[in-house]
């Protein structure tokens, strides 16, 4: 099956000619909507969505999302140049359709007229730059800044047209411009306003408490009347999955994350009740400071990677509801994954040997989580713990708040544990969180074959030699990178049984691409 994926794969020229009219196909295919047998989407409703993510630091600027509080809360209230579909292809949005030049250094984005802001405003094509400029510059801190900087020049065509100019060509960029940090929101004097929380989605904000709660009421002048069918969204932070669980079973909310896996059979049974799945690029990793001693030795990052046994926590953590990580970020949905690399498992007699190359006989290092990170973190510590010590590594589980961990522990702590969404394409996910100069680079790593690579692969035509860089990244990754990645997971969730959805649930992010108040409707 993977080899002939491959070999149906199109090549880089296809996708160059092609991508504006699938853009436009792709999209109509998922706007016309449900499957047949899907019952027919009602209006009305409040949707109660509780998730396990969220932190009083949260801002409503775009450039700071990091978690799926913020995340949820931007895709309820704002649109994108281009936008994922169903089916994990590139569809529309605020741009309705777009062309490259033949070198793919050039991309015109043609923007769809009519599109209304909440506060009654139109949206142009000035706000599309600002919007991307907001992102740029050299003072910037925002977590899109990869994606941005190599965008030499953004200027307006006319009314209705965009214009990016790339320092080299990048056949991925449309599916970049879908980015959750890059809202288009509106503008005065080349300056977005974030501030006040208006967009131009399907639901205007009416309540923001950081972290805590968001809410929302459906927006009357919305350009599409087949999405946004609740008249409101209460989206609530309960990051305790007991917690969480609980406030669905009594019917607080509607819908939950992250289910608990050690008792979603007791969920399952439960009158009423739903639970849902999906399996797409997410991952959790374990990543370490690179900058910092002991993790700034390879041969110490390799020992604590083969100290892991990654299947126990799969059987342990997910209850089988995912697969093994090798240390690189990129998953089995993704184009150009590298499946014949050597696997890494639990190997206490080669963590030792790695030790040994380290000049070490033992090592004792602090590891710091929080079920903020993901559902049985803490769990997962204690395991790696409990596998490290047979290998001579004391490994010091310091347990952190949920609240604020993503502000005050990761990207801050020497070894933390994370997890990632994955991204549509290679470059995408390597760019986020693996670049040397990426806002996210959890590892601080740098490594220069590595990044010359990445730039390589972004604008290489042949489709073979892409194949073949995008393998060599993912074994330097696994190698020398900074990352323990144990685990692949799947998106699992509940619903209360009132919540409809069309069949066809998109695997690319939890909760139907972090759109179910926009896919989903009540019975």
């Amino acid at each position: 099956m993977r080899e002939n994926r491959e070999f149906s794969s199109p090549t880089r020229r296809q996708v160059l000619k092609t991508t504006a009219a699938t853009g436009l196909a792709v999209s109509a295919a998922a706007l016309t909507g449900s499957p047949a047998s899907a019952a027919t989407p009602k209006r009305g409703g409040t949707l109660r969505i509780g998730l396990g993510h969220g932190s009083t630091t949260d801002s409503m600027d775009p450039a700071t999302y990091e978690n799926d509080f913020t995340i949820f809360t931007t895709h309820s209230r704002n649109l994108y140049l281009t936008a994922i579909t169903k089916s994990g292809d590139l569809g529309p949005e605020v741009a309705d359709s777009w062309e490259p030049s033949a070198d793919a250094k050039q991309w015109s984005f043609k923007i769809r007229k009519g599109i209304e802001y909440h506060n009654g405003r139109t949206l142009t094509a000035d706000d599309v730059v600002a919007s991307f400029n907001h992102h740029r510059g050299d003072d910037t801190k925002s977590a899109a800044k990869p994606i941005v900087s190599p965008i030499e020049d953004i200027r307006t065509d006319g009314s209705d047209r965009v214009v990016f100019t790339l320092a080299n060509g990048n056949a991925d960029f449309p599916f970049l411009a879908s980015d959750y940090h890059i809202p288009i929101l509106p503008a005065d004097e080349g300056k977005v306003d974030w501030q006040s929380g208006v967009g131009a989605g399907g639901y205007a904000l009416q309540g923001w408490e950081p972290g805590v709660r968001a809410t929302y009421k459906r927006h009357p002048n919305f350009y599409r009347d087949d999405q946004a069918f609740f008249d409101g969204i209460d989206l609530l932070t309960i990051a305790d999955t007991t917690a969480r669980t609980t406030a669905l079973i009594s019917d607080e909310i509607d819908v939950m994350d992250r289910v608990d896996l050690k008792t979603v059979g007791n969920l399952e049974r439960k009158s009423g009740i739903r639970v849902e799945e999906t399996s797409g690029t997410a991952h959790y990793t374990i990543p370490m400071n690179t900058q910092a001693a002991p993790f700034s030795d390879n041969n110490v990052r390799l020992a604590l990677k083969w100290a892991l046994d990654r299947e126990a926590l799969v059987n342990t953590i997910l209850k089988g509801h995912g697969v093994v990580g090798n240390d690189h970020p990129i998953g089995s949905a993704n184009r150009y994954h590298a499946a014949d690399l050597e696997q890494h498992h639990y190997d206490p007699d080669k963590a030792k040997h790695f030790m040994k190359k380290a000049g070490l006989s033992t090592l004792k290092v602090d590891l710091h989580a929080a079920d903020a990170a993901f559902a049985g973190a803490i769990d997962a510590a204690v395991l790696y713990k409990e596998h490290a010590a047979n290998a001579g590594i004391e490994i010091n589980v310091v347990r952190e708040p949920n609240d604020g961990y993503w502000g005050n522990v990761w990207l801050k702590k020497d070894w933390v544990f994370s997890y990632w969404g994955g991204r549509p394409t290679e470059d995408w996910m390597f760019t986020m969180a693996y670049a040397a100069d990426a806002a996210w680079n959890e590892a601080h790593w740098q490594h220069e074959k590595f990044n010359k690579l990445l730039l390589q692969g972004r604008s290489e035509i042949d489709e073979g030699k892409r194949r073949e860089i995008y393998h060599e990244m993912q074994r330097i990754c696994r190698d020398e990178g900074g990352s323990v990645v144990p685990m692949f997971n799947n998106y699992v969730w509940a619903v209360n049984d009132r919540v409809k959805n069309s069949g066809q649930i998109a695997a690319n992010k939890v909760l139907d691409g972090q759109l179910a108040a926009l896919r989903w409707w009540f019975a």
